[in-house]
């Protein structure tokens, strides 16, 4: 992506222009696909808001990866631990877990209860409470607040205490949508892992300063060539 070309100088100038709150509607849980890859599609555009007690603080989702059932690559893989308990609830609902004792990751659970699997946030367009983002990350550098999972949970302030909350339902920590107008969504492979590392899982919206990961993954995926049918004499 061209950050220097006038769209994205645009789009970071009024990012850091003092704005007012911004209008929020909340998101029913049955508004939500009910399958894993297609609400990893789904919440490109929506809105984390997270409550604090310092202000608001929120941002438009612009990354997601899914991790479906039976997916070799998910902690759900071996079946249920008490870590994972709260990715058998319904969708909507919130996994978080501490990645290499390091970083706490936001997840939203995305099948019916008693079926394991998650999509994970991997990045957010910061739009309301950039200031206080800034004092959790301690930076003022716009693009650090909050491109990558780990990044966007200390700047909402996010960890292990929301694990199991509701998105859905009345609360600080929250799941909505604006009328922003959502720009092409690309997919790739997803980041960092070993296992199913082929699939086509990661989404994100094209052209996003704030979308993470290596620049080779921004690129459209290529359409693999079916082979021809053999024929019957070829045989």
């Amino acid at each position: 992506m061209d950050l220097s070309s006038p769209a994205m100088l645009s789009r970071m100038t009024a990012l850091k222009e003092p704005r007012t709150r911004i209008s929020i509607r909340r998101i029913r849980r049955s508004e939500l696909p009910e399958d894993t890859v297609e609400l990893a599609r789904f919440l490109i555009g929506k809105v984390v808001v997270h409550d604090l007690p310092a202000g608001r603080v929120d941002g438009r989702i612009v990354e997601t990866e899914a991790y479906p059932p039976g997916d070799p690559a998910g902690h759900h893989f071996r079946g249920p631990t008490p870590r994972i308990r709260s990715m058998y609830l319904a969708p909507g609902h919130v996994y978080v877990f501490f990645n290499y004792g390091a970083h706490f990751m936001l997840n939203v659970v995305s099948e019916p209860p008693e079926t394991a699997a998650a999509i994970l946030i991997r990045a957010l367009e910061p739009l309301e409470g950039i200031e206080i983002m800034r004092r959790h990350r301690k930076t003022t550098r716009l693009l650090d607040l909050t491109r990558g999972p780990g990044r966007l949970a200390q700047a909402l302030q996010i960890d292990r205490r929301h694990d199991g909350l509701d998105l859905c339902a009345p609360g600080p920590l929250w799941l909505g949508e604006t009328n922003h107008v959502v720009g092409p969504i690309g997919k790739s492979v997803r980041i960092g892992i070993t296992r199913a590392a082929d699939k086509l899982l990661r989404f994100f919206e094209r052209d996003n300063p704030f979308v993470s990961g290596p620049k080779r993954l921004l690129h459209p995926v290529a359409r693999r060539r079916k082979p021809h049918a053999r024929s019957a004499s070829s045989s």
